[in-house]
């Protein structure tokens, strides 16, 4: 008799061990996961301050810059769709689609806004205006805090990722339905270097 509540009880044991270590793994999934969302969140919070100073910016260039209206409509329009993709991943950064779609927007804003400044080089009185300075300035202000935002959250996305690629984290993860997150990550090279606004 007691042979037999020995051989059922290995299996219970061996069982009542994977379920307590399944709930491990998922926990700790679920931990990660709120910590790169909670990353995210701060780089929205940066980037809405971002998205508030561009047409502000394009508003003081406007009396100044009267025959460039093509290039203030391409960056209200690039400000646009950045914002709007952005909600999206907002909404859920451990979508990787979402993530893309925002990245490429992101992009775009970014070269826009490259261009933006390159022209603004042809209008000294623009450069010297005050309010063109102030702003300018909180806008390197904000892009720096999104720079240092961006890094914690992918520091975040990576410590999810690699928590998720682990055996036996990797069973568990599939079965869970725990995704790779996508990193902020810059997608086309040239947009890695910096936008240059001089006002001297």
């Amino acid at each position: 008799m007691s042979i037999l509540l020995i051989a059922l009880g290995i299996p219970v044991l061996v069982i009542i061990i994977l379920i307590f270590m399944g709930i491990g793994i998922y926990n700790g999934l679920i931990e990660y996961r709120n910590r790169f969302k909670n990353a995210f969140a701060q780089i929205d919070v940066q980037l809405k301050r971002r998205y508030d100073l561009i047409p502000n910016l394009v508003e003081t260039a406007k009396s100044y810059m009267n025959h460039e209206k093509e290039t203030l409509e391409r960056v209200i329009k690039a400000r646009n769709q950045a914002m709007g993709a952005e909600q999206q991943a907002a909404a859920n950064p451990a979508d990787p689609d979402a993530m893309k779609r925002f990245l490429g927007a992101e992009g775009a804003l970014s070269g826009s806004m490259g261009g933006f400044f390159a022209l603004m080089e042809n209008y000294p009185d623009l450069k010297a205006n005050q309010n063109m300075m102030q702003l300018s300035e909180e806008l390197t202000t904000t892009e720096n805090k999104i720079s240092f935002a961006r890094q914690a959250y992918n520091d975040s996305v990576m410590v999810y990722n690699t928590s998720r690629e682990k055996f036996p984290n990797v069973i568990f993860a599939g079965m869970f339905g725990f995704h790779a997150a996508q990193g902020f990550e810059i997608l086309d090279p040239t947009e890695r270097e910096a936008i240059k606004v001089s006002f001297s």
